[in-house]
């Protein structure tokens, strides 16, 4: 950091004693740094082995056209995403255009008319509420289909509350859903130990019951996956974590084969899901981005390692706190003020690499109550395990701070918003 002070300065307008706390937060972060590079080092092993296992060859990185029956490239991929999540089967394609889709393909699959879906983490985040129809059962949604859902709360503790899940598992759901990551919301990411337990409190009771996994923003935080803790279905996105920066679009399913395919069917037709489809030239990227993935979300950890050290240092509380054990790589900071919101992601979008003059605004998003504010000058549009920032704009005012494709960008970009924080007088001790 000493070697960098003076050019920030000069570039970037950061003071130096900013870049003096960001000095003494990566000292602090040592520790937490070894154990993100263990962690990235066993999960790049398991990567490669998946490659190796499948027999990937420059043969599987040339798409198909057209139907795409026996594209190799689809099929070794999916087999790579099967064999590194432990999984029996997997669908990943280009065509599945957010975790959000991938999350509504899932459920619509696995469900219908009649059945019961339970949520063990509490309400979902706000896109995902639109899916199942919690507030207004629309007819496109699971409610308006004829799906009955109910949930779970969570304790104040923010975890699951086991005994409340066994008593409504006593109403035979179908599908349990479980959501890693936190949404907007304050509590902690579900480690895959804690995923462990809710699969074995809910399969003990029914074995037939579903067990599905929103994995958004969780793909190798930690050496094991969910489906390596028995989920029976998982999903996520290939603009965050398992996308390595690469992807340009496109979502993944992993999991028991029956409810794969019956997932494939969904998303293309019945009987032909799992033979047909192509990636449309986006293969390489999407193998290259898998390959990259766990150095690339080691380094997003890093980096929001520093942001709780920093921000812990200067009086802000921080989610998880330093020390805390990360089963996702989002870091959510209290802010307290509208205003702090607005510079802070006016700051991280000013330390970004394309549309770095654009000044984020608070707006009306599809799916969302609040108006959302968001900070991404990302080189995909969306994409979230590059360094980006948003926030529902309602009390307290929390902002969510993800990605980062290096550490040196997200160093840069988390200092950046902490000078604009103290440009407006936002930071709760004087400087």
């Amino acid at each position: 950091m000493p070697d960098i002070i003076g050019y920030l300065q000069e570039k970037y307008q950061i003071d130096a004693e900013l870049c003096d706390l960001a000095r003494q937060a990566e000292e602090k972060a040592k520790p937490e740094f070894e154990r993100i590079g263990a962690t990235a080092k066993i999960n790049q092993a398991r990567v490669l082995c998946a490659f190796r296992d499948a027999g990937i060859s420059e043969y599987h990185l040339r798409d198909g056209n057209g139907y795409g029956y026996g594209d190799p490239g689809r099929e070794g991929l999916e087999n790579v995403y099967a064999l590194t999540f432990g999984a029996e089967a997997a669908l990943v394609r280009a065509q599945i255009i957010s975790g959000t889709h991938a999350i509504s393909l899932a459920l619509a699959s696995i469900l219908k008319p009649g059945d019961l879906l339970l949520s063990a983490t509490g309400t979902p985040y706000d896109t995902l509420a639109k899916i199942i129809g919690t507030s207004k059962a629309e007819g496109s949604s699971l409610c308006g289909q004829g799906i009955t859902y109910k949930e779970a709360p969570l304790t104040v503790e923010g975890r699951p509350d086991y005994e409340k899940i066994q008593g409504l598992l006593a109403e035979n759901p179908r599908a349990v859903l479980i959501q890693r990551s936190r949404g907007y919301s304050w509590r902690p990411a579900l480690s895959v130990q804690e995923i462990y337990e809710l699969v074995s409190l809910i399969k003990e009771y029914n074995s037939n019951i579903i067990c599905f996994v929103d994995n958004c923003y969780g793909e190798f935080v930690e050496e094991r996956e969910p489906t390596d803790a028995g989920a029976d279905l998982m999903a996520g996105s290939l603009i965050k974590n398992p996308g390595g920066g690469l992807a340009p679009s496109g979502g993944y399913l992993v999991g028991k084969k029956e409810l794969v395919a019956q997932a494939a069917d969904r998303l293309i037709a019945p009987g032909l899901g799992q033979n047909m489809g192509t990636n449309l030239g986006l293969g390489p990227l999407f193998y290259q981005g898998f390959f990259m993935s766990p150095h690339t979300v080691a380094e997003a950890l890093k980096g929001a390692l520093i942001a709780v050290h920093l921000f812990t240092t200067l009086g802000f509380e921080t989610s998880p706190a330093p020390g805390s054990q990360r089963s996702d790589i989002v870091q959510a900071i209290k802010l307290n003020d509208p205003e702090g919101v607005k510079a802070f992601c006016h700051g991280i979008q000013k330390a970004s690499p394309v549309d770095s003059r654009a000044i984020p605004v608070a707006s009306s998003l599809p799916g969302y109550q609040d108006k959302v504010i968001m900070a991404g000058g990302t080189f995909v549009q969306g994409s979230s395990i590059e360094l980006t920032a948003d926030a529902p704009m309602r009390p307290p005012y929390i902002v969510y701070l993800q990605g980062g494709l290096s550490y040196a960008h997200a160093v840069i970009g988390i200092l950046q918003a902490v000078q604009e924080l103290k440009n407006e007088g936002l930071l709760p001790l004087q400087m």
